[in-house]
Order: structure tokens, then C-alpha cells, then sequence
């Protein structure tokens, strides 16, 4: 009776070949298809892992500067806000020393100790900076840097953005290349706009809310993550770009209205309507801001936002209202301040441009009215200045043009001039 012959066994998994679609025999031993797949996916793992460091070697190193350089520079830019300076100094600081693969300097104890990203969320009311302190400190490392709009994003399968276009910004922003957009810098502003609906958990889908608060779980805290590379929804059939956002910086901004209420009821304070008791409603003309509230982690959680994406954002920067003197150092101080804008394009035409000191207090107040802030202030700017810049340039007779109080006066009152 002939003897029947051995099933074939895989050397590696030891299942046999009723229990595999394939079994490959070799001279010293066998392997199955899962096996071989099971090789394949980790030698390309390998191969990702050694390209991405190759990539990494050819950058240039950073030059991060220390916490004290970065808010002087900072100061150039943006007025006010000292201790805000000085925290996001120190987090950025931090954030790019934690990208240093070499350090001789450390101590041997402290070489397997793996600092963690700390990614920022700043609180404020528009017009106070937010996203120009994003703007320039991306300009000061020389990182890549790109703004998104939470307001865009929904969940995944339903209409609007998914959360791995934002990636696509940061990636279009380094000119594709992949290697330098992992280490730049990502502004979600109106993060406020995806807080849950209610405090209670929903019965129905909240796509736009805590459905986008979990989608940016894993992207803040770090992921590779699946870009499409045209942008859109994602299909099967299309191609994709793999970034790591281990070491990608995510600043939140949102004016998180209502917040303020929200940490007085922590505090201990008695709120009468919308007012806290005790406390006389604010005017345009009032010069002074209230400080900015102390905003707690419960704080957030209690407007909407879920623990674990909290957990996400650790430093948290709450801004003032910009102030009537505020507003009047915007228009003079900073580099590319709107009084040195104008005078430049002026000075293009032959025209010498003079603002007297009451004039620009005169427009701080027109913006405090508008309550935009900075933004306000641009807007009044360009509405004032506009029949001045009609008329100037191609005018021999125009040399030059001082800005006064009563000017400013009648066009804060509507009036032409």
C-alpha cells in the first residue's frame, strides 16, 4: 500500500498547507504566503525608516535661539501680551530642542528619556494676535507653516474637509517636500467652533464637533498619517502621502466666547445675565482691558471640548483684549507697522506722510468701536486712507500730507473730507 504523502508545513508560523492559500518549499524548510507577506510589509517598513533618515541627515540643522532672543523678536512684531511671549518662547524653545537627534551634552542618565511634544492652545477674542504669533515664529525658525480653518473640517464620510487635508497645507507650504513639512508649524484657528454641542453625550452624530475633536486625536499627539496628494476625500484608488507628525508644532487659536463666564462660576463669582455682579459694563471709550481669565483644563471640558483632546494642547495661553493704547503702538511700533505701510507707499509717489500723536489716538478709538481689534483697526486704516491714496499719486502739486485729530474725528463720524 503506498504511503500517502507529508503535508507541507510552514518552518516559520508551523501551520500546514490546508490551513494556508500557499506553501513554498525550499531545500532546508518552507514558508506559507502570510509569512512571506508578513516579510514583505517589514522589510518595506525598514526601507521607509532608512529613507526617512537619509532625508533627515540632508535638512539643515536648525538654529533654535533661546527663549529670551525669541520673545525680543517677537516683540518687533506683536505688541503686548509680555507673559504670552515669554510661554510660547519657552514651548517653541522646547519643541525644536526635542528635534536635536545629537545631544553630547546630556547626561548619560537621561538618554533614554523621551521628551514629549507640547502643543499650544491660545485663547483670546479676535484681533489680538493669535495667528500673527503663529506666523512669526514659523518666519523665525524658517519652518514651514500653514493655517487651517476647524470650521471646515467635518468627520470622515460626510460633506466638508477630512482632518488629513490640514496636512496638505503644511506639505504644499515646504513645496512638497515631506521631510521638511515634519518638523513645521500647523495654526488651527476657530478651534473653539468644534466644541460639543452640549456637555451631555449626544444620542445623534455630532460630524462637525466631537466627531472632528476625536479625528485630531492621533495628528496632534503624533501619527503617520495618509495625505491625499490632490487634497479631497479619500478612495482607494488614489494616491497618498505619507507624513509623521511626531514633530509637527500644532498652535490652536479660538476666542472661545463664553469660557470667561464658564471660570468665574469656578471661581466663586456671582454672575447676573451676562454681566458679573458688581462689575460696570464696559464702554468703547473705556482705555482699559480686564485681565485674561485664568483658564483651567476643567474649564475647557465644561465649553465642550473632550478630555482627551485637552490632553493634547498642554500649554495653554489666554490673551487680553488689545487696549485703546495697545492699538495706538500698533499703528507706530511694530516693523511693518500701518503707519510706516503707508508712508512707504507715499514716499513711492514723492509724498512725505505725517500722522500727529492725537490723530492715530483718534484712530485707535474709531477701531475700539468696531471691537475686532487689530483687524479693526486695519479695516479703518484702509477705509481712511483711501481717498488720500486716490488722489496722491500722479499730483505734482502734492508733497505733503499731515494726518490730524479733526480729520480723523469726521471720518469716525462718517463725514467726507
Amino acid at each position: 500500500m503506498a504511503r500517502r504523502p507529508a503535508k507541507l508545513t510552514c518552518s516559520f508560523c508551523g501551520r500546514n498547507e490546508d490551513q494556508c492559500v500557499m506553501i513554498i518549499p525550499g531545500p532546508d524548510g518552507n514558508i506559507c504566503s502570510d509569512c512571506v507577506e508578513a516579510c514583505n510589509h517589514l522589510l518595506k517598513e525598514v526601507s521607509e525608516k532608512e529613507t526617512t533618515g537619509r532625508k533627515n541627515a540632508d535638512l539643515p540643522k536648525l538654529k533654535i535661539p533661546p527663549p529670551p532672543k525669541i520673545k525680543a523678536i517677537l516683540d518687533q512684531y506683536v505688541i503686548g501680551h509680555e507673559q504670552i511671549k515669554k510661554m510660547l518662547a519657552v514651548a517653541v524653545h522646547n519643541h525644536y530642542k526635542r528635534l536635536s537627534q545629537t545631544q553630547p551634552e546630556v547626561d548619560e542618565a537621561f538618554r533614554d528619556v523621551e521628551i514629549e511634544k507640547s502643543n499650544v492652545l491660545m485663547i483670546g477674542p479676535t484681533g489680538c494676535g493669535k495667528t500673527l504669533f503663529a506666523r512669526t515664529l514659523a518666519k523665525l525658525l524658517d519652518v514651514p507653516f500653514a493655517i487651517a480653518d476647524a470650521t471646515t473640517v467635518t468627520e470622515a464620510g460626510y460633506v466638508g474637509e477630512d482632518v488629513e487635508n490640514i496636512l496638505l497645507y503644511l506639505i504644499q507650504a515646504a513645496g512638497g517636500d515631506i521631510a521638511r513639512a515634519e518638523r513645521g508649524i500647523i495654526y488651527i484657528d476657530e478651534i473653539d467652533k468644534i466644541a460639543r454641542k452640549t456637555e451631555n453625550v449626544s444620542i445623534t452624530r455630532d460630524v462637525s464637533g466631537e466627531g472632528v475633536q476625536q479625528a485630531l486625536l492621533k495628528i496632534l499627539e503624533g501619527t503617520v498619517s495618509r495625505v491625499p496628494a490632490q487634497g479631497g476625500r479619500k478612495h482607494p484608488q488614489q494616491e497618498y502621502l505619507k507624513i509623521d507628525t511626531r514633530n509637527i508644532l500644532f498652535i490652536c487659536g479660538g476666542a472661545f466666547v463664553g469660557l470667561d463666564t464658564i471660570v468665574r462660576q469656578r471661581e466663586g463669582h456671582r454672575v447676573i445675565g451676562y454681566r458679573e455682579a458688581g462689575v460696570p459694563p464696559r464702554t468703547a471709550e473705556t482705555t482699559g482691558a480686564p485681565p485674561a481669565p485664568d483658564v483651567q483644563p476643567e474649564d475647557l471640558i465644561r465649553f465642550g471640548l473632550i478630555p482627551e483632546f485637552v490632553g493634547r494642547l498642554p500649554v495653554l495661553a489666554s490673551m487680553s483684549e488689545v487696549t485703546e493704547d495697545d492699538l495706538v503702538r500698533i499703528l507706530t511700533e511694530p516693523k511693518n507697522c500701518l503707519v510706516r505701510q503707508y508712508q512707504k507707499l507715499l514716499a513711492m509717489e514723492g509724498v512725505a506722510l505725517t500722522f500727529e500723536d492725537e490723530a492715530l489716538r483718534e484712530m485707535a478709538r474709531v477701531a475700539m468701536r468696531r471691537k475686532t481689534g487689530a483687524r479693526g483697526l486695519r479695516a479703518a486704516m484702509e477705509k481712511f486712507m483711501m481717498e488720500i491714496m486716490y488722489e496722491a499719486p500722479g499730483n505734482p502739486d502734492l508733497t505733503d500730507i499731515t494726518i490730524t485729530a479733526e480729520r480723523v474725528r469726521k471720518y469716525g463720524k462718517g463725514e467726507r473730507f
